[in-house]
């Protein structure tokens, strides 16, 4: 069944311990410890002015407080644990780092069931015992309304995870292998592209293989978006950590961060004002530390809402 490509409903998980994490440093290269005593404080007030931001444009966000016990710093990012899809399928994901594995709290599953319809709960975590990962919307990047799933492969993204999801969800895979300047695999595909209704962002020279590099061209032509490209140094300032929304009434609405915004040419946000306004807030904090940015603490709902 086919979906539409954004919806009005997030998720957004408030938090209490974020932190530079250790266990996710060790493949994130966007990861930076400022040894910065206000940490939590900074970026729950940069959390929270993102948040007010989307409601001020008529964006419905479920935020979910975080809780202290137990101790997980990246909960801000739970596009990366979990998934909603249109016929009521919600999906748990198998995490590279074992503190990630706690952020599956059932407190923020009840908070989505109070509201929306969920008809089945597919738990893909066993995978885990596997040492095989796929972090949900940060693995992937989803083209719902064409049914493809773009991932680059990496420590945290599994052909083998890939392929269930796909086959469960009836998703053809584009995978492709993509690194840094410095030669590193990117850690999640949604660092370096973006998908959106009617155009898809994405990082071309972090591809270095040139069929790998046409698959994907190819794919987004032949599903008729329009391919907007940014440079390794934009990718680097989260210029491909961003996410197309839209509001209740259906307009829609790209959100970055402003670090990602400033780092965009003239040519770039006139090919995106074509299609909507940018929403953007300073989340400095929450990118140096978590490393990511604000697509990363979003998870879109598309699971239908409860009568």
């Amino acid at each position: 069944m086919p979906e539409i490509q954004n919806t009005s409903h997030l998720l957004m998980i408030r938090p209490v311990n974020f932190s530079f994490n250790t266990e996710t440093a060790i493949n994130n290269s966007f990861q930076e410890n400022t040894y910065d005593l206000d940490v939590q404080e900074k970026a729950a007030r940069e959390f929270d002015a993102l948040a007010a931001q989307l409601r001020s444009h008529d964006i419905d966000v479920t935020v979910v407080q975080d809780t202290p016990e137990p101790y997980t710093p990246d909960s801000i990012f739970p596009n990366n644990w979990i998934s909603f899809h249109g016929e009521g399928h919600l999906y748990l994901y198998p995490m590279f780092a074992p503190n990630r594995r706690l952020e599956r709290k059932v407190q923020v599953i009840g908070a989505i069931r109070e509201k929306f319809e969920v008809t089945e709960i597919i738990d893909l975590s066993g995978f885990e015992y596997m040492h095989a990962f796929l972090e949900g919307t940060g693995s992937m990047v989803l083209d719902r309304e064409n049914r493809i799933a773009y991932a680059c492969l990496s420590p945290r993204t599994h052909r083998k995870v890939l392929e269930a999801f796909c086959q469960k969800e009836q998703y053809r895979q584009v995978s492709f292998n993509a690194t840094d300047a410095e030669g590193l695999p990117i850690y999640h595909t949604n660092v370096m592209m973006c998908v959106a209704g009617k155009y898809a962002v994405v990082c071309l020279d972090c591809i270095r293989d040139e069929e790998e590099r046409s698959s994907v061209i190819n794919a987004i032509h032949d599903s008729g978006k329009q391919l907007i490209t940014i440079s390794m140094e934009q990718m680097d300032h989260f210029a491909g950590n961003m996410l197309q929304v839209c509001n209740r009434e259906g307009k829609p609405f790209l959100v970055m961060s402003t670090q990602a915004y400033q780092s965009l040419s003239q040519e770039q946000l006139d090919a995106f004002a074509q299609y909507n306004p940018i929403i953007h807030a300073d989340i400095s904090t929450i990118e140096r530390n978590g490393g990511g940015s604000a697509r990363c603490m979003i998870a879109e709902v598309f699971l239908p809402l409860k009568k």
